[in-house]
């Protein structure tokens, strides 16, 4: 799972810079103008910090030390990512590290488990964070769908690899349906009527991220 992970974050920052001015146009239409920019300055400096980290102790679990790195990339976004993306972004690292270090050590979590945990901790607590669910043209639209559809495939006996393609799937979809939505959350709520026609900025990055995933997770047996 860690080497996964670790994996997973470079990406993302690669894929981040690529995709900023596009993430960055969709927020100017509706938010602040700077979506794109401050999540490639925080997974920037997420890869410094993980360049930057002690080596992982062979003591610890995979489990354990899954948790410690998701934990630095929490801390790292909230104090790296201006506007609202940073603190929503970070808890829900944090919230998903905190998940991901109470699962029972023995016998191991399989790799589903793990993830869907994960990302339904990671939408809990963005939810709890801005006081939002779904329908108010937030990331949460593409998030709380995905933690719903990777939980029923879990559920259905799926290996990792799906259950991350399912997730991903209703993700994208998730983020497609915010283009008719009236905002009612965030920067976007004050344009009233005008937001509608537009995909929200926030659904939109963390779709991408869980494509990321999707790519880097797929072959990973569970």
């Amino acid at each position: 799972m860690l080497h996964a992970l670790e994996a997973w974050l470079r990406a993302t920052a690669v894929r981040i810079h690529e995709q900023a001015p596009t993430l960055t146009a969709l927020d100017q239409a509706i938010g602040d103008g700077d979506h794109g920019i401050n999540l490639d300055r925080g997974f920037s400096a997420v890869v410094k910090a993980l360049d930057g980290r002690e080596p992982a102790d062979p003591g610890k679990s995979d489990a354990v030390a899954s948790a410690e790195l998701v934990k630095l990339v929490g801390r790292t976004l909230i104090s790296t990512v201006g506007g609202a993306s940073g603190p929503l972004y970070g808890t829900g690292f944090l919230r998903a590290s905190a998940a991901l270090a109470n699962l029972p050590a023995d016998p191991p979590p399989s790799g589903g488990l793990a993830f869907v945990t994960a990302l339904e901790a990671a939408a809990t607590g963005i939810g709890a964070l801005g006081k939002s669910t779904t329908g108010e043209k937030t990331m949460l639209d593409a998030l709380v769908p995905s933690a719903s559809a990777a939980r029923a495939a879990l559920d259905s006996g799926a290996p990792l690899g799906a259950v991350v393609v399912a997730a991903r799937d209703a993700a994208a979809e998730g983020a497609a349906a915010t283009v008719p939505m009236l905002a009612t959350k965030g920067r976007a709520s004050y344009l009233g009527e005008r937001s509608i026609g537009h995909q929200d900025p926030g659904a939109t990055s963390a779709a991408l991220l869980l494509d990321i995933l999707a790519g880097v997770l797929a072959d990973v047996p569970a």
